[in-house]
């Protein structure tokens, strides 16, 4: 009897399965009304981007590669020019990486620019040159993850496909007042999960994503968010609950490891600055900057020290110009900035130099791979926008 009774304790009371089932209901109606609303949303609401004018699956990639952890305003001014000077897959491939990183400079995190380097040249050998529109296949370049490829193959191509960035997790835990910081894997599952079905419901998924894209970048955003003119306000629990500003909880930052760097701005009496190519592998690899090295007691350098440690001739006479502060996501860098303009009426290099002794500087300072770089030419320099901040320090 004990065994037939704890059988029984099982199953529900009537009350509570009837509850169950409407509640069921009423979230699957839920889910239906959101992507509706948010595709009349989007409508009105959505930004003039000059990706949105022309839709095909390249320029979809390229500019969800140029988006990720990088401000719009930003992409808005690198999107045409790059698209102008690689127009197409084929043309992208065939560029070298020096051009790619130069035409990508000012979006930082360069490594996304070799990725779509790398992407352009596996969508000539794979695809004859047209980006894919399944999702799978998107997914198989490089670069491209579960996001980008759920991005592109909706919204160009009108695939069922989920995405879940860290604006849509935002949405999503708020409508549910999910808890949890959006970095979280249970929180990231959900998410999934939710974007799954939400997709699924969508009568027009590419419409769906990119509203739902939109409205976490431009209504639904992590601080002042714009609940008034928000289209799912009605259907928030977190606003309900008034706890928008709780949700979700902020990622647990990891301290930034500090880098003391010593550098030197020389440049000739034409305008030309000395620059060299750091390796191509760790920080800001692969970009060009002016002679750099690592030094923990980099403030404490003379400039004759400085010059020493730089391997710098020593009738160089470097002048310090100050600290130099840059962050980047782990690191706290320091630059002790050092520079020396080189003047001679022969090859601008030094004062009262013999044209002989002049062309043996000028040698020197080209070793190791450093190069004499004009105004007019700096463009076609990939520089690290700390490069750029040194650069202007040095003057």
């Amino acid at each position: 009897m004990a065994r037939v009774m704890a059988k029984k304790s099982r199953k529900p009371p009537v009350a509570a399965r009837v509850q169950a089932q409407s509640g069921r209901a009423r979230s699957g109606s839920r889910d239906a009304n959101v992507p509706k609303l948010l595709e009349a949303w989007f409508q009105t609401a959505a930004r003039d981007l000059p990706w949105r004018r022309t839709r095909d699956g390249y320029r979809a990639l390229v500019s969800e590669l140029m988006l990720q952890q990088t401000q719009v305003s930003r992409v808005v001014e690198k999107f045409e020019p790059f698209i102008a000077r690689f127009p197409t897959p084929a043309a992208l491939a065939e560029a070298s990486e020096d051009e790619v990183l130069a035409a990508w400079q000012g979006l930082g995190y360069y490594r996304r620019a070799r990725l779509l380097h790398a992407a352009a040249k596996a969508v000539v050998a794979r695809h004859d040159g047209e980006v894919p529109s399944d999702a799978e296949a998107l997914r198989a370049l490089p670069g491209v993850g579960r996001y980008t490829s759920g991005a592109v193959a909706s919204i160009v191509f009108g695939a069922r496909a989920p995405i879940v960035d860290g604006n849509v997790a935002r949405v999503f835990q708020r409508l549910e007042a999910r808890e949890g910081s959006a970095s979280d894997a249970a929180v990231q599952a959900w998410a999934w999960e939710r974007a799954e079905a939400f997709v699924a419901a969508a009568r027009a998924p590419g419409v769906a994503n990119e509203a739902l894209m939109e409205l976490g970048a431009t209504v639904c955003t992590p601080a002042a968010p714009r609940c008034p003119a928000c289209p799912l306000r009605a259907a928030c629990r977190a606003h309900a609950e008034v706890r928008v500003d709780e949700i979700p909880a902020p990622k647990t930052r990891v301290a930034r490891k500090d880098l003391v760097l010593v550098t030197a701005c020389v440049r000739r009496a034409d305008g030309a600055v000395l620059l060299e190519q750091r390796p191509r592998g760790g920080l800001w690899g692969g970009l060009w900057q002016p002679p750099t090295v690592e030094s923990a007691d980099g403030a404490e350098l003379s400039p004759r020290a400085a010059a020493e440690l730089l391997q710098l001739p020593s009738s160089v006479a470097l002048q310090a110009r100050g600290e130099e502060p840059f962050l980047t996501t782990h690191r706290a860098v320091r630059f002790m900035v050092f520079a020396a303009v080189l003047r001679g009426a022969a090859t601008g290099l030094s004062t009262g130099l013999s044209n002989s002794l002049a062309n043996s500087l000028a040698n020197s300072l080209t070793t190791r791979g450093r190069v004499w770089v004009k105004p007019d030419e700096l463009a076609n320099y990939a520089l690290s926008n700390a490069a750029k901040k040194v650069l202007a320090r040095g003057g």
